[in-house]
């Protein structure tokens, strides 16, 4: 079946005792033993849930497509989910990532996982030659994330994949901009795919939640251990709630990013616009790369204003984008990176990075393009 078929028909159609289309949702801290000296599937809803377990099962497939040992795990959040990835490593480890990618895994890099001394290396992962070049004899992973997050840079996946698997690395990718609909890092030959479900996923910000799928079921095992350790698991609600939300994800995100697409096209052609980021504008650098490896350019496109008070002053001008936190819902939002997703990242470093005070991202919604088109342009006059 075709990605848009397999969304609605993931396995979870219906439920097979009532008939009832919407995944059941067992609100149940616990489960009685039916036979006291058996083991059951389900005895303590930390370890496993039936809502939880048809989530899991659908962001398996939908990642790991023909990977019949693909394995998925459920968390209370995005940043719960990638941090109980790299919680599979062990001080002294070492692990190559990144430089560009979203603050708050940062934070967890060069904060949280530090004091556990967990080290990292961050490169311009667009150079091959850079990530080969940060390779040392602790090094046991590589996390990326492609289009990067704020500045919509590139990976070129399959290489940086082959350089992993030559050298027995773990290979980690932040999937959530493009979603298993338009990139499966999987099938390219990816160990691990980490979401923050409460984007596109769940698509209608009203719920914070993550994921993460395994490429083999022994990486399962690992991931796994970690989250019945820790227990950073989501409610059975919110699992309901991405569940209804992956139903609608193929017209949601085909709607939405058409609307990047116009948005970013208007945006280039403005006097008091610097710089766009979009890999699905022409001359975006690697978007002939993006292309073999993804089939959409999504919906999140940045900017840069000719000034800071412009930027400042759009954001508080602009009517039917959110100035807000977070992407991936059914209304615009308008986010500034240096004050919101990328605070934690020291100033030096944004500089360095090109995160800059003009800098403004844009996740399209679901509004009509003409509208938002007018909003900006009123925002940014």
């Amino acid at each position: 079946m075709r990605m848009g078929t397999t969304l609605i028909h993931s396995g979870y159609d219906y439920d097979k005792n009532t008939g009832a289309l919407g995944t059941p949702v067992f609100q149940t801290s616990t489960f009685a033993r039916l036979n006291i000296d058996e083991k059951q599937e389900y005895d303590y809803a930390r370890s496993g849930n039936p809502t939880r377990k048809a989530l899991e099962e659908t962001i398996a497939r939908l990642e790991g497509g023909a990977l019949l040992e693909a394995r998925g795990y459920a968390f209370s959040s995005g940043i719960a989910a990638i941090a109980s990835a790299l919680s599979i490593f062990s001080a002294g480890d070492h692990i190559i990532t990144a430089e560009d990618i979203y603050g708050g895994s940062y934070r967890l890099f060069n904060t949280f996982f530090k004091r556990w001394g967990l080290e990292y290396t961050a490169v311009d992962a667009s150079s091959l030659d850079a990530v080969k070049a940060a390779l040392k004899p602790a090094t046991k992973a590589l996390f990326l994330e492609t289009p990067s997050n704020p500045l919509l840079k590139i990976v070129d996946l399959r290489p940086c994949f082959d350089f992993a698997r030559e050298h027995n690395l773990i290979s980690i990718v932040d999937n959530t901009f493009m979603t298993p609909y338009l990139q499966r890092p999987l099938e390219l030959g990816c160990d691990i795919v980490v979401h923050s479900a409460t984007k596109f996923l769940g698509g209608h910000s009203d719920v914070i939640h993550g994921l993460a799928v395994t490429r083999n079921e022994e990486l399962g095992r690992r991931v796994y251990a970690v989250q019945n350790s820790f227990g950073a698991v989501p409610g059975p609600w919110d699992v309901f709630l991405v569940l209804r939300g992956i139903k609608t994800l193929k017209v949601r995100m085909e709607e939405s990013q058409k609307t990047a697409l116009a948005v970013a096209r208007f945006l280039r052609g403005h006097k008091s616009v610097r710089a766009v980021y979009y890999p699905g504008l022409d001359g975006h650098p690697g978007k002939e790369i993006h292309e073999k490896q993804a089939s959409g350019g999504g919906a999140v496109l940045s900017f840069k204003t000719d000034t800071v008070e412009r930027a400042r002053a759009f954001l508080s001008r602009v009517k039917l984008a959110a100035a807000a936190v977070s992407l991936g819902g059914v209304e615009t939002i308008a986010s500034y990176p240096v004050l919101m997703s990328h605070a934690s990242v020291p100033p030096a470093e944004r500089k360095r990075l090109g995160i800059t005070d003009t800098l403004i991202r844009i996740s399209c919604g679901l509004e009509d393009a003409a509208d938002l088109i007018t909003d900006f342009n009123d925002a940014l006059e």
